[in-house]
């Protein structure tokens, strides 16, 4: 089992309504299955604000896709083995904040709401174990999860990264 870091690096979401494209570089990452049986737990979300305005509400989502991406590339996002002795799994999971298809977050499977001001404020969500956020395989609605800005709010620049384990 690898566990993964992946982070994402001044970003400056922008409001997305649900099942519309998410905007290249304008959402923290998705993270998808790197193959139809693929399971992914996903333990941690963190964003931290860099805004230069002291009124930056960050409205953050996390949420199934009911369009998963196609093509990911890194985009501000880079991936990377937590544990230096692990071996990366055959299929490696697919994460990035660009793509040829552009997700869309599901209008009924919002997982998680991590609203907080980007002026140097933080938002953290752990789980418990058995509690995590999983994923299986690579295709709508199981096999991707987005994090990214929902409508509403004056979203400041932030980075963080989401902490997973591929099965």
């Amino acid at each position: 089992m690898a566990r993964y870091s992946a982070t994402y690096t001044s970003v400056t979401p922008v409001g997305t309504a649900d099942a519309a494209n998410l905007v290249d570089g304008t959402y923290q990452c998705v993270v998808q299955g790197g193959g139809a049986a693929q399971q992914l737990k996903i333990n941690e979300f963190y964003a931290g604000g860099e805004a230069a305005s002291t009124s930056s509400p960050t409205l953050l989502v996390v949420a199934r896709d009911s369009t998963v991406a196609a093509t990911v590339t890194s985009g501000n996002t880079r991936n990377a083995l937590l544990d230096a002795t692990s071996s990366a799994p055959s299929t490696a999971p697919v994460v990035g904040n660009n793509a040829t298809t552009k997700p869309q977050r599901s209008a009924t499977l919002h997982l998680l709401h991590l609203s907080f001001n980007a002026y140097g404020g933080i938002v953290r969500w752990f789980a418990r174990p058995g509690e995590e956020v999983t994923t299986f395989g690579n295709t709508a609605s199981l096999g991707e999860v987005s994090f990214s800005a929902y409508s509403g709010g004056t979203p400041g620049q932030i980075s963080g990264h989401v902490l997973y384990e591929a099965l």
